[in-house]
């Protein structure tokens, strides 16, 4: 990422921070922080790869096989490889739209015409319909040549008011099927019998041009047939740089669609949809679209009255997720915010090992409305509104940590504010004791939830800055932000001036059985763990300790009364015998 080149070139042995100009504000241009269109090709054409030949001579050898024996159709490739090829990208996925034939039937054809020529395809696979996967028609798959082919047939379809499944899906001409896409740009075909692009919407090749997404039908009539549709706008225009047209927009905003949005797409789609925004190339931008649209609501709040009726508190207005996006980017690309101090490098650091973390912190910022809600569940246990939101308003698991690693950004948030090294609570027992111990709190360091205490640390900063931005004009208050930035700094300074980074992940000398043995004590119990961390913590004060070392160190922690042992001396209730 270009971003981390400058951050990166800065002296590695001590950071040393830009001090920000003596103004009060500093206004950053939304347009300036989103990054710039791809580059269109001057000619857009499309360039096969030897394989892709191989794959359309095929097709193409098939279908005149068929026509001896009165079976017609054309096969045409559809959709996102058309798009990718014009636009000078490769794609390993070809989906073939068939005429007049369904997709399993003509694979069938197609494997065997290739066995009478020699050539081997893959199994044949049959993905039945799963319209709450988008998928309304019985597919065919197989792997050719390292690809993986998809074939299916040109289709029309009828929704009902209530769903964005088609109450009926029939063979269609190329029209219709171009017609029933969410846009324009991903309405093109590749007919591999003319080694010709198609485009019957007749503005599919000019939007691709200029960088326009647009509904091929009126947008209203295309959202209320699949609201899912909204989002594909959202995420290819983010992912593209592109503009969404007017009338597109406003129908975004439609409160009936967005109610919509809400009642007639399932959870799982809306959130896959977001988690491709958030994973792609520009997910500030995702999340400004989401804003200006009107969406926030209809994507992240859907929530049962019955949870929301119990919140702790009302949610914050939903502009400080863009509020904490935003800053997120000025703190990810520091050239774009001149007027801002350097955060230290070392906070970055985790961002290039682990390809997950900028999706799970855009997420955690998007989030930040619910940061300090919590709810009653129906054991009447207190729970955290932000997870609620992830596993069942967005159905998003533990892939990319979502679930389990974003609720621990706002838990490590907490813990992580102003760390101001001046505070009592880092003096006691020593500054290294406490910093090493706090850096090691699960919340904050744990991989098996993906997190790091320097993404940790980077996304509480992003927290502190969030009342000195002001959303609605765009201006995040400079003075105050220099100076919380300059104190994380200031602390990750200590933290490596105290030799503290091999110690965040060290396993205490000594593990449990050790531990029992070295006390003297005949099994284990509640106070062994409080014990490994109090060998932490000497280990924090002792950097060249050893095994024996630990054992010796412990053993006088007993003789002299410091060592605390509460074995279990009771025996365990027995249970009632029964009775017949």
């Amino acid at each position: 990422m270009i971003f981390l080149k400058s951050v990166f070139s800065l002296p590695n042995t001590r950071f040393l921070h830009r001090r920000s100009p003596t103004i009060i504000q500093c206004t950053m241009s939304l347009k300036a922080r989103s990054m710039p269109r791809i580059d269109i090709p001057t000619k857009m054409k499309i360039e096969l790869t030897s394989t892709e030949e191989e794959i359309c001579a095929l097709l193409n050898d098939c279908t005149n096989h068929l026509a001896e024996k009165g079976i017609n159709t054309t096969c045409r490739i559809a959709g996102g490889w058309v798009r990718d090829k014009l636009l000078g990208s490769q794609s390993h996925d070809i989906d073939i739209a068939l005429s007049d034939i369904m997709g399993l039937p003509f694979a069938e054809h197609l494997a065997g015409f290739a066995e009478s020529k020699g050539i081997k395809t893959g199994s044949i696979s049959k993905i039945a319909q799963n319209p709450d996967r988008s998928k309304h028609l019985e597919t065919a798959t197989f792997k050719f040549l390292g690809l993986d082919i998809d074939l299916v047939n040109l289709r029309s379809e009828e929704y009902a008011d209530s769903s964005r499944i088609p109450t009926e899906v029939t063979f269609g001409t190329p029209l219709q099927d171009a017609l029933r896409r969410d846009t324009t740009i991903n309405a093109l075909f590749y007919n591999i019998h003319t080694h010709s692009v198609e485009d019957f919407t007749g503005k599919g090749l000019e939007d691709l041009r200029n960088g326009i997404i647009r509904t091929p039908l009126p947008p209203r009539e295309t959202f209320l047939d699949d609201p899912l549709r909204i989002l594909r706008c959202i995420r290819f225009a983010s992912r593209y740089g592109f503009k969404i047209v007017l009338e597109a927009e406003e129908a975004a905003k439609d409160p009936v669609i967005q109610n919509a949005l809400m009642s007639k797409v399932a959870r799982e789609r809306a959130g896959e949809e977001l988690s491709k925004m958030l994973k792609g190339r520009d997910p500030l931008l995702s999340i400004c679209l989401i804003h200006k649209l009107s969406l926030y609501h209809s994507i992240f709040s859907v929530i049962p009255e019955a949870i929301s009726s119990t919140f702790s508190a009302p949610p914050s207005a939903s502009d400080t997720s863009l509020s904490a996006a935003n800053i997120l980017h000025a703190l990810l690309h520091p050239a774009e915010s001149p007027n801002l101090p350097v955060a230290h490098p070392t906070l970055f650091s985790r961002i290039t090992n682990d390809t997950s973390c900028i999706s799970r912190l855009y997420l955690a910022a998007a989030l930040t409305p619910y940061r300090n809600v919590t709810y009653m569940d129906q054991k009447r246990k207190t729970q955290k509104a932000v997870e609620f939101i992830i596993r069942e308003s967005l159905k998003l698991g533990v892939q990319n940590h979502f679930l389990d690693g974003v609720p621990s950004l706002f838990a490590a948030a907490r813990l992580l504010q102003n760390p101001a090294l001046d505070q009592e609570k880092f003096r006691n027992p020593s500054e290294r004791v406490a910093i090493g111990l706090l850096l090691r709190e699960k919340v904050i360091h744990n991989h098996n939830t993906g997190s790091h205490w320097t993404t940790s640390l980077l996304f509480s900063l992003v927290q502190e800055l969030v009342p000195y931005y002001d959303s609605l004009n765009d201006k995040l208050d400079t003075s105050k932000a220099a100076s919380i930035i300059e104190l994380y700094n200031a602390f990750v300074n200590r933290i490596e001036e105290l030799d503290l980074l091999e110690m965040i992940d060290a396993k205490p000398l000594l593990d449990g059985h050790e531990v029992v043995e070295a006390s003297g004590a005949t099994k284990s119990g509640a106070w062994t763990g409080k014990v490994m961390t109090k060998i932490l913590a000497w280990q924090l004060d002792n950097p060249g300790a050893t095994k024996d070392t630990c054992r010796s160190w412990l053993g006088e922690e007993r003789r002299e009364g410091r060592l605390v042992i509460a074995e279990e001396t009771t025996e365990p209730v027995c249970k009632r015998a029964r009775t017949r």
